[in-house]
């Protein structure tokens, strides 16, 4: 018999269970387990600047996930080899020394991603194929009611035609064994070598939930959610929170990574109705997995076209100021502060912040995209790209009344201003309320008017106070 080496290519399926990556028809002899950060991550994320595409927050949580699946790896006979570069590159170059008889990848929505790939298929050695599999997808492609150049122009429309039509197939279990590793390099370069800042970044110790990267914590998160916190009970209610560790699933990070499926979370609220019933709020979970799906196969077909048309806009000032929460808008301001020093921000003001940079600021929602790209620890290209073109108004269902008024929304989610106080401590001894959403108007010898005021806040805006209320205002600007 002859011996043969696999290699599985990893991006984001940091997982053991439920990848088909690790199942194989036949088995080979040795399995090298591989996964490339893209040096183009570590590049500026804007060109003349030096804040690179992946931030410290995201590529802590990365290493994090992949020490814990290189524990995984070690305890059923095999490793994980990491390495930085251009993907591509280091695939055919690893499968030529090795004469590899396989490579197993995944496939991916990002373009960048799907570039890797093809060039891999291209370029290959003859005597080295390339198996690429869906991985992590709610849904088998071959089960969807429609063909993928066809996929409904709206979420609602693709909600009624998979809901109606598709089974979500069962999660696989783990491998309890693996192949060993060939005769070749192992490696996990420590996170200091590949960017120091990362290695060095902590989050801010105000956010509401300690988040870290892995399958283990992925499972634990959504088990106490679901069984301990009776999240399916209450999300319809509470998702739209804003302070808190429980408002929310908060398992977007390892979805977003591949430590946990979409299958896997389905399963779990499942398992929970099946004992405790069904109701909205465990739908509702569920159906928040089928906006993931929609956006992923939008991606899927749009390619390149989901980025828009030319380069982005070069960043004007009101665009440093969203980045740096320094707007002068409270809601907006303690929202891009959380994000900026934590990874992580609630939906409820992603859009709230998108709707604000690109309807009141008006300035090119492709740089509200590529912030987030550089902040969020759950980024990922469908869903990020996905959000603020609908955001925006423009690709998939476009429409330009998606506005978001955020003095109204701030007075209706954070009613007492508890959210706004919490990140930006100048506003403590404001009174609660819309006071401490609208601090300019309340004490303007304090505190400066934000750098704009739309004519939709006219209605929403309190009665301006001519002198300070409180007597020794604390002099100080917001954020910067």
């Amino acid at each position: 018999m002859n011996s043969t080496t696999d290699i599985v290519w990893l991006q984001d399926d940091l997982r053991i269970a439920d990848n088909p990556l690790f199942h194989f028809t036949d088995i080979p002899s040795h399995l090298l387990c591989l996964y490339v950060v893209d040096e183009q991550w570590l590049a500026p994320l804007i060109e003349g600047e030096s804040t690179p595409r992946i931030g410290p927050a995201r590529l802590r949580f990365l290493w994090q996930s992949l020490m814990e699946l290189r524990g995984e790896l070690l305890q059923r006979g095999s490793d994980l080899l990491v390495r930085v570069g251009k993907p591509s590159k280091v695939v055919i170059e690893l499968a030529t020394s090795l004469n590899a008889h396989q490579i197993r990848v995944a496939e991916h929505p990002g373009v960048e991603e799907s570039l890797h790939i093809q060039a891999v298929i291209e370029l290959l050695p003859s005597e080295t194929s390339v198996m690429c599999m869906e991985s992590g997808r709610l849904f088998d492609r071959q089960s969807l009611p429609f063909e993928q150049a066809a996929l409904p122009e709206s979420f609602s429309a693709f909600r009624r035609g998979v809901e109606q039509a598709c089974a979500v197939p069962e999660n696989r279990c783990a491998p309890v064994t693996l192949p060993p590793w060939p005769d070749a390099p192992r490696g996990f370069p420590p996170l200091k070598a590949v960017c120091e800042q990362s290695a060095a970044w902590q989050p801010d110790s105000r956010q509401g939930y300690a988040y870290r990267g892995g399958e283990s914590e992925a499972h634990a998160r959504l088990h106490d959610y679901l069984w301990h916190q009776q999240g399916a009970q209450t999300y319809k209610k509470t998702r739209n929170g804003l302070l808190g560790a429980n408002f929310s699933t908060r398992v977007s990070p390892w979805l977003a990574r591949g430590c946990l499926s979409a299958r896997q979370v389905y399963a779990a609220v499942k398992a929970w109705e099946a004992e405790n019933g069904s109701n909205e709020s465990s739908y509702w979970i569920t159906f928040e997995l089928l906006w993931r799906e929609y956006f992923i196969r939008a991606a899927e077909l749009e390619g390149a076209k989901m980025f828009g048309t030319g380069q982005p806009d070069v960043p004007c000032a009101a665009f440093d100021a969203w980045r740096n929460a320094a707007t002068g808008l409270p809601f907006v301001d303690a929202a891009m502060l959380e994000l900026r020093t934590t990874g992580w921000l609630s939906n409820r003001a992603r859009q709230n912040v998108a709707s604000f940079l690109v309807k009141d600021l008006n300035v090119d929602w492709r740089l509200g995209a590529l912030w987030f790209e550089h902040c969020l620890i759950d980024y990922d290209v469908a869903s990020n790209w996905g959000n603020w073109r609908y955001i925006a108004g423009v690709g998939r269902d476009p429409r330009q009344d998606r506005y978001f008024n955020v003095l109204k929304q701030a007075g209706h989610y954070d009613p007492q201003g508890l959210y706004v106080a919490h990140w930006l401590k100048q506003l403590e001894n404001v009174p609660h309320g819309l006071a401490r959403h609208q601090p300019w108007r309340f004490d303007p010898l304090a505190f400066k008017a934000p750098c704009v005021e739309p004519e939709q806040w006219e209605r929403w805006l309190i009665p301006r106070h001519e002198t300070a209320t409180f007597p020794e205002p604390p002099v100080m600007a917001l954020v910067k």
